[in-house]
């Protein structure tokens, strides 16, 4: 399977001077967004003086089928005509949303996007507009997200998007993950099966994000908007993981913390604050939100398998370093809220715990 540093080195020789053409992104300066190394694309910024600002990526895992693809970008376009803040998908010079491309028997899957204004909030050192209150933020998060799932309720795609159940099964999940972490894979298959009686009406599933957080969108810091992109996790799941995802990156605030109360009063007035955000645009009904604690776990299920497809997917040894084995910890012993309010839960080492061996 070829590799990230394959498909740089591949892209600067071969790819780009096409991409430049199909695009019409001659005079533009082209540089390569430093992401993961095991990531699943490579991305690139272009920048031109008097035209805006725009994003490359190129799909070379064969994980994402062209329909997949298609799903994804089609969903971005209808979200972007319809006011949802995102940041919409630029057609080539043919009239396609995704282009393909083939270089020595190995396709490649390229999409162009406008680059969100603004910046990350790690990129603004985690300062937030001066002379506003920062909870101006938690409430423009949730009513962002709120937006997007709003507008997905009538969604009726062309290309489908695979559902949270297509990938999260106890087929799949058995074959992933090590016979050694047994407690883990019953651990999982009982969150699955309490999943499976759930909800799943346009009112409560529908397509999401599914990687909701601070990593994945813009903030304008003159205006506080807030501008959603990569959307190539979304898929059909129920909307409250995405708030699960919400409430998760709340706890980045406040995790230096060592007094658990005082972490659970923060988180508490952060997701109401988040959820009046919310509700300003979409409706959830409260036998949802109960389940909140419910979808937290389920945002670790998912960080878990994550962290085994990784290593599947590029061939190494796996090693529970303490991330991975804090989320396992919690999975297996059923600690509820990723243990923030728990005794597992240390400041000094966040979303730590000893290493395991498998």
């Amino acid at each position: 399977m070829m590799t990230y540093k394959e498909v740089v080195h591949i892209g600067k020789v071969n790819l780009l001077p096409l991409i430049s053409e199909l695009y019409g992104l001659e005079g533009y300066e082209i540089s390569l967004i430093d992401t993961q190394e095991g990531g699943r694309n490579v991305v690139y910024n272009g920048e031109k003086e008097g035209a805006d600002a725009k994003i490359i990526r190129i799909a070379f895992l064969p994980d994402r089928s062209r329909e997949e693809l298609l799903g994804e970008l089609e969903y971005i376009r209808y979200l972007f005509e319809r006011g949802g803040n995102v940041s919409d998908v630029v057609n080539s010079k043919k009239g396609k949303l995704l282009e393909e491309i083939t270089h020595d028997d190995h396709t490649f899957f390229v999409c162009l996007f406008e680059k969100a204004r603004g910046k990350k909030l790690a990129e603004n050192n985690y300062q937030y507009r001066e002379g506003v209150l920062i909870t101006e933020y938690y409430y423009n998060c949730g009513k962002t997200l709120g937006k997007l799932h709003q507008l997905s309720k009538d969604y009726q795609p062309v290309h489908r998007r695979y559902d949270f159940f297509d990938k999260f099964n106890v087929e799949y999940i058995d074959q992933l993950i090590p016979d050694a972490l047994s407690l883990l894979k019953e651990k999982l298959a009982e969150l699955l099966k309490t999943l499976e009686e759930l909800d799943r009406s346009s009112e409560s599933f529908g397509m999401i994000h599914f990687d909701y957080n601070d990593g994945n969108y813009m903030i304008d810091f003159d205006t506080g908007q807030i501008t959603v992109y990569d959307f190539d996790n979304s898929c059909f799941g129920w909307y409250l993981y995405d708030l699960a995802d919400l409430w998760r990156s709340g706890t980045g605030w406040i995790a230096g913390e060592p007094d658990a109360s005082k972490r659970k009063k923060f988180m508490d007035d952060y997701f109401k604050t988040a959820l009046e955000g919310y509700q300003s645009e979409a409706k959830i009904e409260d036998s949802m939100l109960e389940k909140l604690p419910l979808f937290i776990q389920v945002t670790l299920m998912e960080n878990i398998v994550d962290e085994f497809e990784y290593v599947r997917n590029h061939d190494e040894e796996l090693e529970c370093d303490e991330e991975l084995s804090y989320l396992i910890k919690c999975i297996e012993d059923n600690i509820p809220y990723m243990g923030f309010f728990h005794d597992i839960f240390s400041c000094e080492e966040p979303f730590e715990y000893e290493m395991r061996d498998i």
